[in-house]
């Protein structure tokens, strides 16, 4: 097992993550176990103040988990120094079992937290709090999927052995193997980006037509089909070299750390797409929610979008 100076302070962040999301989860099924809003017994007067402080504690869970995903990721950095063959996190990603199942989860878990704010938020506006129970069920699941990651994180950075050779970016993200991360990346690039395009004119047309669920919908696809042509054609103009599909290289000091950026603005946008057809928010706040999602996700796209064009123009041909 390897242990940095970073890794064991993601093993302390962790544990404290534990405790207080422990707390969270039994506070959660007495809340939900006893709730009654009618009630004016002192046991009611308790459980507000026990939602109270559960709330909160979630909350700031929430605000530190997200500055540490981005800790993880620049320890995945640190470690490719030390691991054998590895040029970026990539390597470190696929050195064993545990880390590709680790990124998806991590990911997903910041959709869900941040799902959780915004409900926790339209609760507390409302006197009578019609979604309390709604929230702490949907946390209890959160416990149960934050307690896999941390199970996985463990089993991730106690498998890494830096004596062994692993695969850098270059092989694991190469057209020439026959998988199915190989066969995504070589499809046409004119097919990418149609369906790139056009996910993004038709999520325009759901805000205007006020098709909340449809938007959600097209969202989810605009997630996995910018990440996908990201690393199939946007990413190979990033770097000015075509075979170079690493979607951690993006993060690196070479590239401006135009990864952050990138990543950043299309988690808000498709974020904020996604819970106007999970959230029951007023007409107003709906429209405010299309605006910060077709913004963001246009940023995206226009970024993404310059970098072949302003190669096109500076040689005259494309990769």
């Amino acid at each position: 097992m390897t242990l940095t100076p970073e890794i064991l302070t993601i093993y302390i962040l962790d544990g404290l993550f534990l405790f207080f999301a422990t707390i969270a989860f039994i506070l959660s099924i007495v809340i939900i176990k006893d709730w009654d809003f009618n009630a004016t017994t002192k046991l009611q007067y308790s459980l507000e103040k026990k939602s109270y402080l559960t709330s909160t504690i979630i909350k700031y869970m929430f605000y530190i988990k997200l500055p540490f995903f981005l800790f993880f990721i620049f320890t995945l950095d640190n470690i490719s120094l030390i691991l054998p063959g590895a040029m970026c996190g990539a390597g470190v990603v696929n050195s064993n079992e545990y880390a590709t199942i680790l990124m998806f989860l991590k990911l997903i878990n910041l959709y869900l937290f941040a799902y959780w704010i915004l409900l926790d938020a339209q609760d507390m506006k409302q006197e009578e709090q019609p979604y309390l129970k709604q929230k702490f069920f949907i946390f209890i699941g959160l416990y149960i999927l934050l307690v896999l990651e941390i199970s996985l994180e463990y089993s991730m950075f106690s498998s890494i052995d830096v004596k062994d050779v692993v695969d850098c970016c270059g092989a694991i993200f190469s057209t020439n193997d026959n998988t199915y991360l190989s066969k995504a990346l070589s499809l046409s690039p004119w097919v990418l980006l149609g369906v790139f395009y056009m996910n993004f004119a038709f999520l325009i047309l759901s805000a205007i037509y006020k098709h909340p669920y449809i938007f959600a919908i097209l969202n989810l696809f605009f997630i996995l089909i910018s990440l996908l042509s990201l690393v199939a054609f946007f990413g190979t103009y990033i770097y000015e070299l075509p075979t170079h599909h690493c979607p951690f290289c993006l993060l690196q000091y070479e590239y401006d750390y135009i990864g952050y950026f990138l990543y950043g603005v299309l988690f808000v946008g498709t974020f904020n797409g996604l819970v106007v057809g999970f959230i029951p928010f007023t007409e107003i706040e709906i429209i405010q929610k299309y605006k910060i999602s077709l913004f963001f996700n246009f940023i995206y796209l226009v970024t993404v979008t310059l970098y072949p064009v302003l190669y096109y123009l500076n040689n005259g041909v494309l990769l």
